[in-house]
């Protein structure tokens, strides 16, 4: 990051395509933590069959979208915190078709844009002055969130913060 932004300047926006793995990073943190993992119920528009199951209309479906970010079907080894899996093989930012922690379609979250932007210039702006680092040895911590309601909460944890 330094090389990239230097230690005169705030990061801006404009950053974001000369930053890919801190995009990768915080798309990895937002699929394992899935801090909503429950859609907005929707109710059904008409009669539907899904895997052999009639639904009738007005029968009310609530999208699961913690179940898509964690499926070991769409992303190998699901419960591992991996940001690789948003670069390329030449190292540039991908966006995952099933990365659904704002929903999707006509009720996606109107505020993915703006949590994107405020998230990359939050890391970008911390990283870019401080060193963080975890007391616990590697692998030590736990990535499990609780769950509670609607949430899930991400683990409690110690952080040592230090100026550069």
């Amino acid at each position: 990051m330094g090389r990239e932004l230097g230690a005169g300047r705030a990061p801006g926006l404009g950053d974001r395509a000369r930053l890919p793995y801190t995009d990768a990073v915080l798309h990895e943190a937002q699929r394992l933590l899935a801090l909503v993992p429950m859609g907005v119920p929707r109710a059904l528009a008409r009669t539907t069959c899904f895997r052999g199951y009639t639904l009738p209309q007005g029968t009310e479906v609530f999208p699961l979208l913690g179940s898509v970010l964690h499926d070991p079907e769409i992303f190998d080894e699901p419960e591992e915190f991996n940001p690789d899996r948003f670069l390329d093989a030449d190292g540039r930012f991908q966006k995952q078709e099933a990365f659904l922690p704002f929903s999707l379609g006509k009720r996606i979250c109107l505020g993915e844009g703006l949590a994107h932007a405020e998230l990359f210039l939050l890391l970008t702006t911390i990283l870019q002055a401080f060193s963080l680092e975890s007391p616990s040895p590697p692998g030590a911590l736990s990535l499990q969130p609780a769950v509670s309601g609607l949430f899930n909460i991400p683990p409690a944890f110690q952080l040592r913060v230090r100026p550069h």
